[in-house]
Protein backbone atom coordinates (compact mmCIF):
# COMPACT_ATOMS: atom_id res chain seq x y z
CA UNK A 1 0.00 0.00 0.00
CA UNK A 2 1.16 3.12 -1.06
CA UNK A 3 2.31 5.61 1.71
CA UNK A 4 0.95 9.36 1.86
CA UNK A 5 3.00 11.86 1.02
CA UNK A 6 4.53 13.65 3.93
CA UNK A 7 5.76 17.34 3.07
CA UNK A 8 6.25 20.48 5.33
CA UNK A 9 2.66 21.88 5.78
CA UNK A 10 2.03 18.34 6.45
CA UNK A 11 4.67 17.30 8.72
CA UNK A 12 3.95 20.08 11.36
CA UNK A 13 0.92 21.03 12.95
CA UNK A 14 -0.89 22.79 10.02
CA UNK A 15 -3.05 25.22 12.64
CA UNK A 16 -0.16 26.54 14.13
CA UNK A 17 1.04 29.83 11.98
CA UNK A 18 -2.99 30.59 11.37
CA UNK A 19 -3.41 30.26 15.30
CA UNK A 20 -0.18 33.32 15.90
CA UNK A 21 -1.59 35.53 12.48
CA UNK A 22 -5.13 35.06 14.65
CA UNK A 23 -3.79 36.52 17.83
CA UNK A 24 -3.08 39.77 16.15
CA UNK A 25 -5.66 42.15 17.90
CA UNK A 26 -8.61 43.82 16.70
CA UNK A 27 -6.47 47.73 16.99
CA UNK A 28 -3.88 46.62 14.61
CA UNK A 29 -4.49 49.14 11.00
CA UNK A 30 -5.46 46.99 8.22
CA UNK A 31 -2.12 47.40 6.60
CA UNK A 32 -0.01 46.68 9.02
CA UNK A 33 -2.21 43.33 9.54
CA UNK A 34 -1.40 42.65 5.85
CA UNK A 35 2.54 42.76 5.79
CA UNK A 36 2.74 41.55 9.42
CA UNK A 37 0.01 38.35 8.37
CA UNK A 38 2.25 37.96 5.23
CA UNK A 39 5.59 38.39 7.31
CA UNK A 40 4.77 35.94 10.20
CA UNK A 41 3.43 33.37 7.05
CA UNK A 42 6.05 32.96 5.25
CA UNK A 43 8.87 33.30 7.88
CA UNK A 44 6.73 30.10 9.16
CA UNK A 45 7.00 28.51 5.56
CA UNK A 46 10.46 29.01 5.46
CA UNK A 47 11.00 27.39 8.89
CA UNK A 48 9.19 24.28 8.25
CA UNK A 49 10.51 23.97 4.71
CA UNK A 50 13.99 24.10 5.75
CA UNK A 51 13.42 22.30 8.91
CA UNK A 52 15.76 25.17 10.35
CA UNK A 53 17.73 23.58 13.71
CA UNK A 54 17.70 25.30 17.25
CA UNK A 55 21.73 26.12 16.51
CA UNK A 56 20.66 27.60 13.21
CA UNK A 57 17.62 29.58 14.38
CA UNK A 58 20.02 30.95 17.76
CA UNK A 59 22.97 31.77 14.74
CA UNK A 60 20.30 33.70 12.90
CA UNK A 61 19.15 35.87 16.64
CA UNK A 62 22.96 36.73 17.05
CA UNK A 63 23.38 37.74 13.29
CA UNK A 64 20.02 40.54 13.92
CA UNK A 65 21.57 41.50 17.39
CA UNK A 66 25.34 41.86 15.52
CA UNK A 67 23.41 44.61 13.17
CA UNK A 68 21.85 46.47 15.98
CA UNK A 69 25.33 46.77 17.65
CA UNK A 70 27.56 47.96 14.98
CA UNK A 71 24.91 50.41 13.55
CA UNK A 72 25.06 53.72 15.08
CA UNK A 73 24.81 57.90 13.34
CA UNK A 74 26.88 57.29 11.35
CA UNK A 75 26.45 53.30 10.24
CA UNK A 76 23.27 51.84 9.01
CA UNK A 77 24.13 48.16 9.03
CA UNK A 78 20.24 47.13 8.79
CA UNK A 79 20.28 48.86 5.66
CA UNK A 80 23.16 47.22 4.44
CA UNK A 81 22.30 44.13 4.93
CA UNK A 82 19.03 44.84 2.61
CA UNK A 83 21.39 45.90 -0.03
CA UNK A 84 23.39 42.88 0.17
CA UNK A 85 20.24 40.51 -0.29
CA UNK A 86 18.38 43.08 -3.33
CA UNK A 87 16.03 44.11 -0.31
CA UNK A 88 16.15 47.54 -1.30
CA UNK A 89 16.53 47.57 -4.66
CA UNK A 90 13.34 44.98 -4.89
CA UNK A 91 11.55 47.69 -3.03
CA UNK A 92 12.38 50.80 -4.96
CA UNK A 93 11.28 48.41 -8.27
CA UNK A 94 7.96 47.94 -6.90
CA UNK A 95 7.69 51.70 -5.69
CA UNK A 96 9.01 53.03 -8.88
CA UNK A 97 6.68 51.29 -11.15
CA UNK A 98 5.13 54.18 -13.29
CA UNK A 99 2.61 53.91 -16.05
CA UNK A 100 2.47 56.54 -18.66
CA UNK A 101 1.09 57.05 -21.62
CA UNK A 102 3.96 57.31 -23.69
CA UNK A 103 6.65 55.84 -25.41
CA UNK A 104 9.56 57.07 -23.49
CA UNK A 105 10.90 55.88 -20.43
CA UNK A 106 11.19 57.99 -17.47
CA UNK A 107 14.60 58.00 -15.68
CA UNK A 108 15.34 54.78 -13.73
CA UNK A 109 15.55 54.82 -9.92
CA UNK A 110 18.01 52.50 -8.10
CA UNK A 111 18.64 52.64 -4.04
CA UNK A 112 19.27 55.58 -2.19
CA UNK A 113 21.72 53.76 0.02
CA UNK A 114 22.88 54.84 3.36
CA UNK A 115 25.14 57.47 2.81
CA UNK A 116 22.55 60.47 1.78
CA UNK A 117 23.11 63.20 4.29
CA UNK A 118 20.07 66.05 4.37
CA UNK A 119 22.40 68.34 5.17
CA UNK A 120 24.15 68.96 1.84
CA UNK A 121 24.09 72.43 0.67
CA UNK A 122 23.10 74.31 -2.38
CA UNK A 123 25.50 75.40 -4.34
CA UNK A 124 25.72 77.90 -7.59
CA UNK A 125 25.22 75.83 -10.95
CA UNK A 126 28.64 75.19 -12.43
CA UNK A 127 30.19 75.16 -8.55
CA UNK A 128 32.26 72.35 -7.60
CA UNK A 129 31.43 69.77 -4.85
CA UNK A 130 35.09 69.30 -4.45
CA UNK A 131 36.31 70.52 -0.92
CA UNK A 132 39.39 68.46 -0.30
CA UNK A 133 42.59 67.04 -2.02
CA UNK A 134 42.04 64.10 -3.90
CA UNK A 135 43.84 61.62 -6.37
CA UNK A 136 40.87 61.87 -9.38
CA UNK A 137 40.05 62.87 -12.18
CA UNK A 138 37.94 66.24 -12.58
CA UNK A 139 34.79 65.82 -14.62
CA UNK A 140 32.22 68.61 -15.75
CA UNK A 141 28.55 66.62 -15.15
CA UNK A 142 25.90 68.87 -16.86
CA UNK A 143 22.03 68.06 -18.47
CA UNK A 144 18.89 69.09 -18.54
CA UNK A 145 15.88 67.68 -15.96
CA UNK A 146 12.63 67.36 -18.64
CA UNK A 147 8.92 66.47 -18.30
CA UNK A 148 8.66 63.57 -19.73
CA UNK A 149 5.64 64.29 -21.89
CA UNK A 150 6.03 67.74 -23.05
CA UNK A 151 9.83 67.38 -23.43
CA UNK A 152 10.13 70.60 -21.98
CA UNK A 153 12.85 71.94 -18.96
CA UNK A 154 11.80 71.81 -15.47
CA UNK A 155 13.06 74.85 -14.10
CA UNK A 156 13.43 74.92 -10.73
CA UNK A 157 14.46 71.02 -10.12
CA UNK A 158 16.66 70.29 -7.18
CA UNK A 159 19.43 68.01 -8.24
CA UNK A 160 21.42 66.50 -5.37
CA UNK A 161 24.31 64.56 -5.84
CA UNK A 162 26.41 62.86 -3.47
CA UNK A 163 30.13 60.30 -3.98
CA UNK A 164 32.33 58.95 -2.50
CA UNK A 165 35.99 60.57 -2.75
CA UNK A 166 38.87 58.80 -4.72
CA UNK A 167 39.83 56.80 -2.03
CA UNK A 168 36.30 55.02 -1.93
CA UNK A 169 35.10 56.64 1.89
CA UNK A 170 32.13 59.52 1.89
CA UNK A 171 32.91 62.25 4.00
CA UNK A 172 31.56 61.12 7.51
CA UNK A 173 33.63 57.97 7.14
CA UNK A 174 36.68 59.53 6.26
CA UNK A 175 37.01 62.69 8.57
CA UNK A 176 40.60 62.92 9.01
CA UNK A 177 40.28 63.65 5.13
CA UNK A 178 37.76 64.96 4.43
CA UNK A 179 35.78 68.27 5.41
CA UNK A 180 31.46 68.12 6.10
CA UNK A 181 29.60 68.07 2.83
CA UNK A 182 32.90 66.85 0.46
CA UNK A 183 31.39 65.79 -2.65
CA UNK A 184 27.78 66.95 -1.65
CA UNK A 185 25.48 69.33 -2.94
CA UNK A 186 22.30 70.60 -4.04
CA UNK A 187 21.42 72.50 -7.55
CA UNK A 188 18.60 74.09 -8.56
CA UNK A 189 18.28 73.95 -12.70
CA UNK A 190 17.88 77.08 -14.32
CA UNK A 191 14.66 78.31 -16.55
CA UNK A 192 15.16 76.02 -19.58
CA UNK A 193 15.92 73.00 -16.89
CA UNK A 194 19.61 72.72 -17.45
CA UNK A 195 22.16 72.04 -14.22
CA UNK A 196 25.89 72.19 -14.18
CA UNK A 197 28.69 71.19 -11.99
CA UNK A 198 31.93 69.99 -11.17
CA UNK A 199 32.33 66.54 -9.45
CA UNK A 200 34.96 63.57 -9.89
CA UNK A 201 34.99 60.36 -11.84
CA UNK A 202 33.87 58.03 -9.49
CA UNK A 203 35.61 55.05 -8.05
CA UNK A 204 35.01 51.62 -6.71
CA UNK A 205 34.67 50.82 -3.63
CA UNK A 206 34.42 47.49 -0.90
CA UNK A 207 31.13 47.84 1.38
CA UNK A 208 32.69 47.44 4.95
CA UNK A 209 33.48 43.75 5.83
CA UNK A 210 33.91 43.98 9.38
CA UNK A 211 30.29 43.64 10.34
CA UNK A 212 27.41 41.49 9.80
CA UNK A 213 27.19 42.38 6.16
CA UNK A 214 30.90 41.02 5.53
CA UNK A 215 29.96 38.20 7.37
CA UNK A 216 27.09 37.28 4.90
CA UNK A 217 28.79 38.15 1.89
CA UNK A 218 31.37 35.69 2.99
CA UNK A 219 28.51 32.93 3.95
CA UNK A 220 27.31 33.71 0.21
CA UNK A 221 30.96 33.54 -1.64
CA UNK A 222 30.44 36.86 -2.87
CA UNK A 223 32.73 39.84 -3.59
CA UNK A 224 32.05 43.17 -1.45
CA UNK A 225 32.86 45.49 -4.53
CA UNK A 226 30.24 48.41 -5.47
CA UNK A 227 31.39 49.70 -9.23
CA UNK A 228 31.97 52.81 -9.28
CA UNK A 229 29.17 55.61 -8.92
CA UNK A 230 27.69 58.85 -8.21
CA UNK A 231 24.00 59.59 -6.40
CA UNK A 232 21.59 61.48 -7.40
CA UNK A 233 17.85 62.57 -5.97
CA UNK A 234 15.96 64.66 -8.30
CA UNK A 235 13.07 66.17 -7.09
CA UNK A 236 10.40 69.27 -8.02
CA UNK A 237 7.62 69.84 -6.25
CA UNK A 238 5.15 68.69 -9.30
CA UNK A 239 7.02 65.95 -10.45
CA UNK A 240 7.79 62.27 -8.79
CA UNK A 241 10.96 62.33 -7.63
CA UNK A 242 13.61 60.10 -8.61
CA UNK A 243 16.52 58.78 -6.36
CA UNK A 244 19.23 56.74 -8.19
CA UNK A 245 22.63 55.73 -9.40
CA UNK A 246 24.95 56.69 -12.13
CA UNK A 247 27.88 54.14 -13.25
CA UNK A 248 30.78 54.41 -15.94
CA UNK A 249 30.75 52.58 -18.63
CA UNK A 250 33.52 50.35 -18.35
CA UNK A 251 33.44 49.62 -14.71
CA UNK A 252 34.76 46.01 -13.70
CA UNK A 253 31.66 45.63 -11.14
CA UNK A 254 28.88 46.54 -12.99
CA UNK A 255 27.44 42.87 -13.66
CA UNK A 256 28.39 41.90 -10.45
CA UNK A 257 27.31 44.81 -7.65
CA UNK A 258 27.29 43.89 -4.65
CA UNK A 259 24.09 45.33 -3.71
CA UNK A 260 22.26 45.08 -7.20
CA UNK A 261 21.82 48.65 -7.87
CA UNK A 262 22.70 48.47 -11.72
CA UNK A 263 20.49 49.23 -14.29
CA UNK A 264 21.07 49.55 -17.88
CA UNK A 265 19.65 52.88 -18.47
CA UNK A 266 22.15 54.34 -15.20
CA UNK A 267 25.37 53.64 -17.25
CA UNK A 268 26.93 56.51 -18.22
CA UNK A 269 29.89 57.27 -20.45
CA UNK A 270 32.77 59.63 -18.91
CA UNK A 271 34.43 61.46 -22.03
CA UNK A 272 37.44 63.65 -22.41
CA UNK A 273 37.51 67.30 -22.17
CA UNK A 274 39.86 69.91 -23.39
CA UNK A 275 40.33 73.63 -22.16
CA UNK A 276 38.30 73.44 -19.06
CA UNK A 277 39.83 75.18 -16.08
CA UNK A 278 39.29 72.61 -13.76
CA UNK A 279 37.93 69.27 -15.28
CA UNK A 280 39.31 67.00 -18.05
CA UNK A 281 36.30 64.69 -18.33
CA UNK A 282 32.51 65.61 -19.57
CA UNK A 283 29.23 63.69 -18.96
CA UNK A 284 26.35 64.52 -19.90
CA UNK A 285 23.37 62.94 -18.34
CA UNK A 286 19.73 64.31 -18.81
CA UNK A 287 17.04 63.52 -16.54
CA UNK A 288 13.04 62.65 -17.41
CA UNK A 289 10.31 63.61 -14.35
CA UNK A 290 7.02 61.88 -14.38
CA UNK A 291 4.58 64.46 -13.16
CA UNK A 292 2.83 63.98 -9.67
CA UNK A 293 -0.63 62.91 -9.76
CA UNK A 294 -3.11 66.15 -9.21
CA UNK A 295 -4.73 64.41 -6.24
CA UNK A 296 -1.67 62.93 -4.22
CA UNK A 297 -2.79 60.20 -1.66
CA UNK A 298 -1.04 60.58 1.68
CA UNK A 299 2.14 57.73 2.05
CA UNK A 300 0.55 55.21 4.00
CA UNK A 301 2.63 54.04 7.19
CA UNK A 302 2.06 51.18 9.14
Amino acid sequence: MAQPLVTASTKFDPNFTQNVINAIGPKTSPRAREVLSALIRHVHDFTRETELTVDEWMMGVQFLNAVGQISDSKRNEGQRISDVIGLESLVDEIAHKHMVETDEIPTSSSILGPFWSPNAPFRELGASIIQDPHKGQVALMHGRVMDIYTKKGIPGAVVDIWQASSNGKYDFQDPDNQSDNNLRGKFTTDKDGNYELICLRPTPYSLPTDGPAGTLLNLLDRHPMRPAHIHLMISQDDYKPVVNQIFPREDPYLATDSVFAVKDDLIVDFKPLKGHKEATLDLEYNIILVPAPKDKTPVSHL
